[in-house]
């Protein structure tokens, strides 16, 4: 069965239990299991208690599983104090899972980080985001950038590598890997270690090798078989 919808208006949706959605104009096939709307202008869908609009929005699998989003993508989620940004977006209903593609930006309220990249996976059921190329971190004295970044909502810390670099009230560190605690600030540093430290904050002012020591703590697991 194919319906076209030609101007629909805002505040008209179609809804199955927690889930609705409304456009200007909508197309698609209600067949059982092969459910497909394409919804155009004004795109916008609501699941629980995500708030996804876009310019278009393709939504198919069984009851609407899967959403993809295109143009000017705003995500918001209240409950969870996240908001997404995106040019495309692909969503999971059943899985919770985002994937954001092009220069994107994930803001979590909640622990106050925003996060940006080329690519972002959000897990939501796991709390685990992954972010890929051209990795930005910032958080209030925190900024750090890398290739790749896994980023665990639930214990607030940051896996960082590819040629990762951490900013901190004047001070820099790189290594291989950096791990950072966001909710204490502690770094911890492994392989090819090297920092700076602002002068007059720290008795050394610059630092590298396999460990560096100052206050506050800075932890560093040196390079597997270093001295």
């Amino acid at each position: 069965m194919l319906v076209t919808l030609v101007s629909l208006a805002a505040a008209q949706s179609v809804r199955a239990e927690d889930f609705s959605f409304s456009a200007d104009s909508m197309s698609g096939a209600m067949t059982k299991g092969r459910e497909r709307a394409v919804l155009t202008g004004n795109a916008l869908v609501l699941s629980g208690s995500m708030r996804i609009s876009a310019e278009r929005i393709e939504l198919y699998g069984d009851e609407f599983r899967f959403a993809e989003c295109f143009g000017h993508v705003l995500v918001v989620d209240e409950e969870r104090g996240l908001r997404l940004t995106t040019e495309r977006l692909f969503y999971d209903r059943r899985d919770r899972i985002s994937r954001l593609t092009g220069p994107s930006v994930m803001e979590d309220r909640q622990n106050k980080v925003v996060i940006k990249g080329d690519y972002i996976e959000n897990d939501d059921e796991r709390k685990i985001a992954v972010v890929q190329i051209n990795v930005r971190i910032l958080k209030e004295n925190l900024s750090c950038r890398a290739e790749f970044a896994r980023y665990d909502r639930a214990a607030k810390t940051l896996e960082l590598s590819g040629t990762p670099v951490v900013r901190r009230e004047g001070d820099e560190y790189r290594a291989a890997t950096i791990l950072v605690d966001l909710d204490t600030e502690d770094i911890v540093l492994s392989g090819s270690v090297s920092g700076t430290v602002a002068a007059g904050t720290k008795k050394d002012s610059t630092a590298s090798g396999d460990a560096i020591t100052g206050e506050p703590a800075v932890a560093v697991t040196p390079e597997e078989g270093a001295p």
